[in-house]
């Protein structure tokens, strides 16, 4: 096993390292229909097992069928006592089985590992890990087991709707392409499914404003995102000082109505970021609230997927989540997703 516990401490991040547990007996958590999949997907999976055997890790291997099922299958390794859960999927199945970990009740707090198998992946390229799963299981068995925390996203007065997130929410017209994104297509296409979405709704979507209130100071926007890393989705990174260990969000507000303006950000998001953009406002925050004050439906999402329409409470909840943070191969650093 070469799991180390002694990562140099950032300016960022002064807490502690936890002691030393075992992660011998893990379960291994694959959507098999996630960007692409297949055959080639299960081969790779094999010899990452064998390779995450070497390491002391055995890795059980468990599919998901339908939506949801990660979640269910989370809450049962905690059950189980399994010691180390391994997400292998799109953001979406990574979503839910940090959902089905948050949500133990037994006190059996069993932490997360990543191999990527979307097209998205966005905790991936947050972690610099390769698309290559094999290489990603090298960079595992010499991992950092670290306490994050998580965001959680709650429907005001459906608190039974909460969904935890571990990478990006938002509401507005994001959050409306996740409703009326084809399924269909984004089980064929991925992420390119939503910027297909997104190119149909920029000149139709009406941009409803809608209020965002913090603990500091309150915006009318028509767009916010709720970022806990900097990569948003494809190659964009737009909350580009948030911090996936700090105990806070960095939010970017967008007040503009104009689907043209929203077009004319796409070669600064392209080239470089959004921060000089006019009508464009990053705050730090840890708890948010978002309310409408147009007419129409304003509506938000987790990690892209569709959670409700507003009014929608986010907040930051620390230390919810164990997480084995990847670390480099002894003789060159690997590709990295980018």
């Amino acid at each position: 096993m070469k799991i180390r516990f002694d990562a140099p401490e950032t300016a960022l991040d002064k807490r502690p390292m936890e002691a030393a547990p075992q992660l011998r007996n893990a379960l291994l958590i694959h959507n098999p229909n996630a960007g692409g999949g297949g055959q080639d997907r299960r081969k790779e999976l094999d010899e990452a097992r064998k390779i995450l055997a070497k390491g002391g890790i055995e890795a059980e291997l468990a599919e998901t069928t339908g939506p949801g099922d990660a979640t269910e299958i989370a809450l049962r390794a905690g059950k189980e006592g399994r010691q180390l859960v391994i997400a292998c999927g799109g953001d979406g199945t990574l979503n839910e089985v940090v959902n089905g970990l948050a949500r133990q009740t037994n006190g059996n707090r069993v932490p997360l590992a990543l191999l990527p198998g979307g097209t998205a992946n966005i905790l991936a390229k947050e972690l610099t890990l390769p698309w290559d799963i094999p290489q990603a299981a090298e960079r595992l068995i010499r991992g950092t087991l670290r306490e994050i925390a998580l965001g959680l996203a709650t429907p005001v007065g459906e608190p039974q709707k909460s969904r935890y997130f571990l990478s990006v929410a938002g509401a507005g017209p994001d959050g409306q392409i996740t409703y009326a994104v084809d399924l269909e297509l984004k089980a064929k296409l991925g992420i390119f499914a939503y910027w297909w979405q997104g190119a149909r709704e920029v000149l139709a979507y009406k941009f409803p404003r809608f209020r965002v209130t913090t603990q500091d100071q309150t915006i009318d926007a028509s767009l916010v995102i709720v970022g806990r890393t900097k990569h948003y989705g494809g190659p964009f990174k737009i909350t580009t000082e948030a911090d996936l260990y700090e105990d806070q969000f960095e939010l970017a507000v967008l007040t503009t109505q104009s689907g043209l303006r929203y077009l004319s950000y796409l070669p600064t998001l392209w080239f470089g970021d959004l921060r000089k953009a006019e009508g464009v406002h990053f705050v730090k925050a840890d708890t948010l609230l978002c309310e409408p004050i147009d007419d129409g439906p304003v509506y938000a999402q987790v990690d892209g997927e569709p959670l409700s329409r507003l009014p929608v409470q986010f907040k930051i909840v620390p230390r919810a989540l164990r997480l084995l943070v990847p670390g480099e191969l002894p003789e060159k650093r690997s590709s990295t997703a980018s």
